[in-house]
């Protein structure tokens, strides 16, 4: 493959063409490399989450948007059994073989006890989970460079971008075969078990297989890709940034995950039948036990009554009192809302929605779906200030303007608003981003643009 190759299967967006040609320039003579060794590159994108968002743990279908920002990986074997990892001005140096040969828990261990190093357990417990689960052997050592157009603690899946970009540059530098699937299951136990944080599986597929300008289709039971949806013609998504960090491993998203968790074991023994996935659970179904779904409940009444709600990832603080019915209730409703966002773009009539009054009605219809979505978070407990102001801009606009709806994004408290909007609303998004930024004093950057995953972009071989 031909760096113009490469580049093209990047996606349509020119920005993101642009970044990956940079990155081959600058890889030329980029530290930590040495001068005669081939270099392999990957990339994955980060997602804004359209629908389903912290209901991908309970099963639920969702809707995510490969970004056009995203994070590169370069990797370089080394004679030398150590791992360099450079990020910017952040440098982390290992010994692979004691780093590989660690227990998942240890490894969690560590990297929290060093907070100024725990972005490198995104991108070192790459090696440490192919070692552990699929007994890989890595002679030697590795160099690895880091550059990212996907800010931290936004809400659009950064670590994900890296886990993904980091496991297919050792892959293809150690030779070791896996489906884009398999991989990001994998990554997916780089956060959960290294990392430490206790999240779904659609962000890291997102990375793996996210179609340049398609919805990826995603039913998390556990990852099941249902195909690609294209946006409609006159339709387009951008994301704002609230200025509010957003972190997956916080404390709330946590609680509500235990919490649902907690509801999942109480609806079996409401139904007396097990219950494989919460989200399976159809609202009609749920509606008659729903007020005997307990409010809040702490966790020492929880354990005293079930034992454990079988999470080993989010374990009960007897202490602390959970929201179980409104977090019962969020991905019951939410996948049904999925459900119908997808049949409404299924149903739609390619047409320029600006003079097509029926596909206007229908882009509204989509937005309701995206308000309803935020409200449910909030009722969770998972809003923020900065995120309903933007919400609230948007709605105001209202579809007059070309806005038809928005929603935070991922793991919430914070982070990214989701926009669906006429495609020649560019303008008014921007604006809507300048003036929340005036009054919230907070930068407001806008994500604008699409590109391909990692297993559509493949791995770049730069010989040197």
């Amino acid at each position: 493959m031909t760096a113009a190759e490469w580049v093209a299967r990047v996606g349509a967006s020119e920005a993101a063409r642009r970044d990956a040609e940079s990155l081959l320039v600058r890889l030329a003579h980029s530290e930590p490399f040495a001068d005669d060794r081939d270099i392999v590159i990957a990339r994955a994108p980060g997602r804004l989450d359209v629908m389903g968002g912290i209901a991908d743990y309970s099963g639920s279908l969702v809707l995510e948007w490969p970004l056009a920002d995203a994070t590169f990986v370069a990797l370089q074997r080394d004679p030398h059994p150590t791992l360099t990892i450079v990020s910017g001005p952040r440098r982390v140096q290992l010994a692979l073989p004691v780093l590989v040969c660690s227990e998942y828990g240890d490894a969690r261990a560590f990297f929290a006890q060093h907070p100024a190093n725990h972005w490198a357990a995104y991108v070192a417990g790459a090696f440490i989970v192919l070692a552990r689960e699929l007994h890989v052997e890595f002679p030697g050592g590795a160099r690895m460079l880091v550059t990212s157009t996907v800010p931290e603690g936004k809400g659009v899946s950064s670590s994900a971008a890296l886990e993904v970009a980091a496991m297919t540059a050792i892959c293809a530098a150690y030779s070791v075969a896996l489906q884009p699937r398999q991989l990001a299951l994998l990554c997916q136990k780089v956060e959960n078990l290294i990392a430490g944080a206790p999240c779904g599986v659609m962000d890291q597929m997102t990375a793996a297989l996210g179609g340049c300008g398609q919805l990826l289709v995603l039913l998390c039971q556990p990852a099941e890709v249902q195909g690609c949806v294209e946006l409609p013609r006159g339709l387009a998504l951008w994301g704002i940034d609230s200025g509010i960090r957003h972190a997956v491993g916080g404390a709330e998203y946590g609680t509500v995950r235990t919490a649902a968790r907690m509801g999942h074991r109480i609806l079996e023994e409401l139904t007396e039948k097990r219950l494989d996935y919460l989200a399976n659970v159809t609202p009609a179904e749920f509606a008659p036990v729903a007020a005997r779904v307990p409010e809040h409940l702490t966790g020492r009444e929880f354990l005293g009554r079930y034992k454990s709600a079988d999470d080993e990832l989010t374990p009960i603080d007897p202490e602390r009192a959970y929201p179980v019915q409104v977090a019962t209730a969020h991905p019951i409703y939410e996948h049904a809302r999925v459900r119908a966002f997808a049949e409404q773009l299924s149903a739609f009539d390619d047409r320029d929605p600006a003079i097509s009054h029926g596909l206007t009605e229908s882009a509204e219809r989509l937005g309701a779906l995206m308000y309803e979505s935020h409200s449910s978070y909030s009722a969770c407990g998972l809003g923020s200030g900065g995120t309903d102001a933007l919400v609230a801009f948007v709605r105001r606009a209202g579809p007059e303007s070309g806005m038809y709806g928005a929603k935070i994004t991922g793991g919430g408290c914070g982070g990214t608003v989701a926009i669906l909007g006429r495609a020649d609303a560019g303008p008014l998004v921007d604006a809507i981003a300048a003036r929340y930024a005036r009054q919230s004093g907070r930068t407001a950057r806008v994500f604008v643009g699409s590109s391909s995953g990692a297993a559509a972009c493949g791995v770049f071989h730069l010989r040197r």
